[in-house]
């Protein structure tokens, strides 16, 4: 009589085994492009390392305390919008009308709610006004002013246009050369939290010398970030209007979810065979199911990091 009791045993041992529960875990993007550490003094690498390992560092910290992956993203996303390494909050570029316009958005995989936000002028962190569109609207998209009246009335920074100002980021503008439209930038971090919820959030400056108006896939819900639980999340950077055109991450997360792809494989076709076939150049971070990190880039850098099964901080910017 004990025999079905202990082949159930068994049964659900090997499932267990084969399906491990996720750990906490973390993963950022510093944006991909051109810049290698060839172009860098040394001060910058070691200030956009240390960002790099701060943002994994707080976030990780936070899940291990029992924070949510959607709070985790927001952590480490505003500490590299808070640097001027990174094209995305107060590094961001130039627009061709020599402004600033940020976009910013995030996903919650344990529900598929979203939130996005586009063309912002004066708030300090895009991706908090994008996870405040998706906790407290009925939305998922605001632009422009109706976006930052938005973000004003539940509590966002704002901060003048001269906030934005870098010398480096006003002389790309100035100078207009095609090899800067090719440094492109963004950020973004993905994160599995200790009940298996993953959360993905991405926020850019947008294309040096973009046009008035102008928005990338990173405020595009399926382009530039996506998440569900039992399949994965992803945040994208690059030329986005390749991104938004294959709807990219959805198209990764779709060949897990419909297919027999893991997220890492179907990362690597979308990337680095779909894409780059059209001329599309960038990359892509994420986190599958059970926390195993992907990471794939056809430019020659991406700054990035992931806090590992051991509990260690990797940091790496050129292709490795």
């Amino acid at each position: 009589m004990q025999r079905p009791t202990l082949l159930l045993f068994l049964l659900v041992f090997i499932i267990s085994c084969n399906n491990p529960k996720p750990t906490a875990s973390v993963i950022v993007h510093g944006g991909a492009g051109y810049v290698t550490t060839d172009d860098m003094t040394e001060q910058q690498e070691k200030e956009i390392r240390e960002t790099i390992e701060k943002s994994l560092q707080k976030s990780n910290e936070h899940l291990a305390n029992g924070g949510t992956s959607v709070e985790a993203v927001q952590i480490a996303i505003n500490i590299l919008e808070d640097s001027t390494h990174f094209n995305a909050g107060k590094g961001s570029v130039f627009t061709s009308a020599g402004t600033h316009e940020l976009d910013a958005s995030i996903m919650n995989g344990k529900n598929v709610q979203a939130g996005a936000v586009a063309g912002l002028t004066n708030i300090k962190n895009p991706i908090d006004a994008a996870i405040a569109v998706m906790e407290h609207s009925p939305h998922v998209f605001l632009i422009g002013k109706g976006a930052e009246e938005f973000a004003l009335a539940h509590g966002m920074e704002t901060v003048p246009q001269s906030y934005f100002y870098n010398e480096d980021r006003y002389i790309e503008h100035i100078e207009d050369l095609d090899e800067n439209n090719k440094k492109f930038g963004t950020v973004g971090a993905v994160a599995i939290d200790k009940n298996g919820n993953i959360a993905a959030g991405t926020s850019t400056g947008g294309m040096t010398n973009k046009r008035y108006g102008r928005v990338g896939d990173v405020p595009v819900i399926g382009a530039g970030t996506y998440a569900e639980n039992g399949v994965g999340g992803l945040s994208a950077t690059g030329h986005g209007e390749y991104f938004i055109r294959n709807v990219a991450t959805y198209d990764i997360a779709a060949q897990v979810k419909y297919g027999t792809s893991t997220l890492d494989e179907a990362g690597y076709h979308t990337l680095m065979k779909k894409l780059k076939s059209q001329g599309g150049d960038g990359g892509v971070i994420g986190i599958d199911k059970y926390g195993k990190v992907v990471i794939h880039f056809n430019t020659v850098a991406m700054p990035r990091g992931y806090i590992n099964s051991e509990g260690e901080t990797v940091v790496m910017i050129d292709q490795e």
